[in-house]
């Protein structure tokens, strides 16, 4: 135990005290927080205020446009298509007298185009102002009409999930679930690949460099490979630790750039902009602020860590495996790794379908299996809806699964990792697995 601890410490000090581990871990969460912020700061700052003229032929639209934040409507005689620009309006919206026929159109006329948001709006504009002309028509009194509008806008109710189990209940956010399993599989799935491909290229660097020769004459092949494996998730469980306190330092501090003027901006805009503006996701980071706590993270980040881990120590062994029968041949390395990254994508595509069906029976299967469970099973809890017992089959799966691995990968890194100048097949490795000694 105390020759693992040597090489868990030598693996870990050399990564940390790395240029590449320092740089990566310090300007990674500054990018990403830079990135959110950057786009929030230019979605709000991009958005010029419009002025539209309406040419109305019948005069039956001139009180129905509303005047928001984005667009402001005007009503000149003096303006026509040739001369709007002139004029000052930045687009020219021409009624014609049979708008309702299918040979004359609504047109919005523009020297360039005025963008998503603001041409939506506009049509949202028109359709309110054509449906209540046909109230009116129709005899419904308008003191009746504009008091509906006004319940319409103002909002009649309000509407909220819950989640009842037995005697338990509580309020769910479906939105906020989603997201948080599914980043929380993504990362585990970005980690079994840079972390388990650095333990690859760790074992395939001292194979070519002939140094595994020097380690083995005092440490055993399996010792080595355990101390490279943890010692390897030791650093990237750091790097994580500290990312996440950088980015939630971070995303406070930067909040403060923002006026008080520019966020009652920006909530007036996505009020203002419908489901084009709400769609953004610089405007979504905002508004996911005031609900993030409300998940059960006293269940989330233990599971989290566990899997990152668990799952990390899963793959890493066959990693090693791989790494120990490489010669100098890329394309060798990648065939050989075939079979363990095809298991990883799968798991992804699985947790694609998990995150949204939680209860379906390939999202439980998959978080319970070992090859998949790491990826499949955190896009699974943030619903709310795993059994606990599910959880602690899927965990104990994983560890069997991982103790089996290690045994199998041993087997294939204690020979391979002497074996120079031959291209290794699956079928001698499996031959490797069955050799007593």
């Amino acid at each position: 135990m105390n020759k693992i601890w040597l090489v868990i410490k030598r693996e870990y000090l050399t990564r940390v005290r790395n240029r590449t581990f320092i740089l990566s871990t310090i300007l990674l969460p500054l990018f990403f927080i830079g990135f959110i912020f950057a786009s929030a700061y230019l979605s709000i700052s991009s958005h010029e205020k419009q002025k539209v003229a309406v040419q109305d032929s019948n005069g039956i639209f001139k009180n129905s446009f509303q005047n928001t934040d984005l667009i402001t409507y005007e009503y000149p005689s003096d303006v026509n298509a040739d001369n709007f620009k002139e004029k000052g309006y930045s687009a020219l919206l021409e009624i014609p007298e049979n708008y309702e026929s299918s040979k004359d159109s609504i047109s919005l006329i523009s020297t360039k185009q005025l963008g998503i948001e603001a041409e939506e709006k506009i049509k949202d504009q028109i359709d309110d102002a054509i449906r209540n002309q046909a109230f009116l028509k129709n005899n419904i009194d308008k003191k009746l009409l504009d008091s509906i509008n006004k319940i319409n806008e103002a909002g009649s109710y309000q509407f909220r999930t819950v989640v009842k189990q037995g005697n338990k209940t509580e309020q769910s956010n479906s939105a906020l679930s989603y997201g948080i399993g599914y980043g929380s599989g993504f990362l585990i799935y970005l980690t079994l690949f840079i972390y388990g491909a650095a333990v690859m290229r760790g074992v395939m660097e001292e194979k070519m460099n002939r140094i595994a020769e020097v380690i083995i004459s005092s440490v055993k092949p399996f010792q080595l490979m355990m101390g490279k494996i943890i010692g390897i998730a030791a650093v990237g469980l750091t790097q994580l630790l500290i990312w996440i306190v950088l980015i939630v330092l971070l995303s406070s501090v930067s909040t403060s750039f923002f006026s008080a003027d520019t966020l009652q901006h920006a909530q007036a805009m996505n009020t203002s902009m419908g489901a084009a503006g709400q769609s953004s996701a610089a405007m979504n980071f905002m508004n996911a602020k005031a609900t993030f706590l409300s998940a059960n993270w006293a269940l989330i980040i233990p599971c989290f860590l566990f899997y990152f881990v668990a799952g990390y120590l899963f793959y890493a062994s066959l990693f090693a495996a791989v790494g120990s029968v490489v010669n100098e041949d890329p394309q060798e390395a990648q065939s050989l790794m075939l079979p363990i990254t095809m298991p990883i994508i799968l798991s992804f595509v699985i947790m694609t379908t998990a995150v949204g069906k939680p209860d379906a029976p390939i999202s439980v299967w998959g978080s319970i299996i070992p090859f998949s469970s790491p990826i499949v099973m955190m896009g699974r809890i943030p619903s709310g809806n795993v059994p606990g017992w599910q959880i602690i089959v899927s965990m104990l799966s994983l560890v069997v699964g991982f103790i089996l691995t290690t045994m199998l990968a041993a087997k294939i890194y204690r020979t391979g990792i002497l074996l120079y100048g031959k291209k290794v097949t699956f079928k001698e490795m499996g031959k490797w697995l069955f050799r007593k000694g």
